[in-house]
């Protein structure tokens, strides 16, 4: 019904996109997602990246969450914080990708008000979550570097238990007044949110009421997460980079500070765009929507494929893992 109003509509007023969309906004139940404002025409091929990025996504997170779940060699610490990271980052990704190729490839553009609301909270409470895994691992390197003899008591299974509750825990505290906060907005303009997913400030954006408290608490929240944990990773990684230079092999050094300049180069990758997608939809008044929401995109996709490559397949222990995954007969 809603797609025959929609052609209908647009067939009247001379096939108007932008028109077209605010006429279909006549039920306070529905939102449409516009895509990537300005670069309607050229979707379908920024889709194609998107797609197979998002396939090895898939395949490398599954196959490397499976490999540590198969192998009890891997039941170790960083493994399981490697394993919390992947599984956030999974999440998230999912939550947005799939719709955004509807989007891209049958303008499927409708989302409810509620799926708008489940897909906020997922997308901004696995943001949060991945970065506490992140702050984790970075911890388990130090203590493994800085503490060697006493790696075993204090990552215990029960340690590595709390953190894993402490970070859904998070998420989902900081992230739930979001949604809340959104649902008590009144929508009484447009639907028409000039996005791929739900993002926060997107949709409250189009509200026809004070938005203040979710500008300052969404950003509030963002910077608290963040600065907390570039705080910890960078005092962790200094001390790291410090007990690196005081090894006496230079081998040694070399594959230790090989192994935090690919951490580095993933945590730069994932706090960047974040960062820079959650200050200027708040006050970037003068930059181009597209720019915010292709970062939005590269946030959502970039990290999550980018991760398991440089954390897991470059392991030793889990490149030989994967390996026996896919070809078991190799290993007979």
């Amino acid at each position: 019904m809603r797609q025959s109003l929609f052609r209908a509509y647009a067939g009247f007023h001379g096939g108007s996109a932008a028109s077209t969309l605010h006429f279909l906004v006549v039920s306070s139940s529905y939102f449409i997602l516009i895509g990537i404002p300005g670069l309607e025409d050229v979707q379908v091929w920024i889709s194609l990246p998107i797609f197979f990025m998002y396939l090895i996504t898939l395949l490398v997170n599954i196959s490397v969450l499976l490999t540590i779940e198969k192998e009890q060699s891997l039941h170790q610490p960083m493994y399981l914080f490697l394993s919390m990271l992947l599984l956030s980052d999974l999440v998230q990704s999912s939550a947005a990708l799939p719709k955004m190729l509807l989007i891209f490839w049958f303008n499927l553009r409708e989302i409810s008000f509620e799926g708008c609301l489940v897909q906020m909270f997922f997308i901004h409470s696995c943001a949060i979550m991945a970065s506490t895994a992140v702050l984790a691992m970075a911890f388990d390197r130090y203590v493994a570097i800085c503490q060697p003899l006493r790696y075993s008591t204090i990552l215990t299974n029960p340690f590595i238990a709390k953190i894993g509750a402490l970070a859904v825990m998070r998420g989902t505290l900081l992230i739930f007044p979001l949604p809340l906060l959104v649902k008590r907005l009144p929508f009484c303009r447009s639907h028409v949110i000039n996005h791929t997913h739900c993002e926060h400030m997107a949709v409250a954006k189009l509200a026809c009421a004070n938005i203040r408290v979710n500008v300052v608490y969404g950003l509030a929240v963002a910077l608290l997460v963040v600065g907390v944990d570039i705080m910890g990773i960078t005092v962790s990684y200094v001390i790291i980079v410090t007990a690196v230079f005081n090894l006496p092999s230079r081998e040694a050094r070399h594959k230790v500070g090989s192994t935090c300049v690919s951490h580095v180069c993933v945590i730069v990758l994932a706090y960047i765009p974040a960062l820079f997608s959650a200050v200027t939809q708040r006050f970037g008044g003068h930059t181009a929507s597209s720019t915010q929401i292709i970062l939005s995109i590269l946030y959502l996709i970039i990290p999550p494929m980018l991760n398991p490559i440089i954390y897991g397949i470059k392991t030793k222990e889990i490149q030989k893992n994967v390996r026996k995954l896919y070809c078991p007969q190799t290993f007979r």
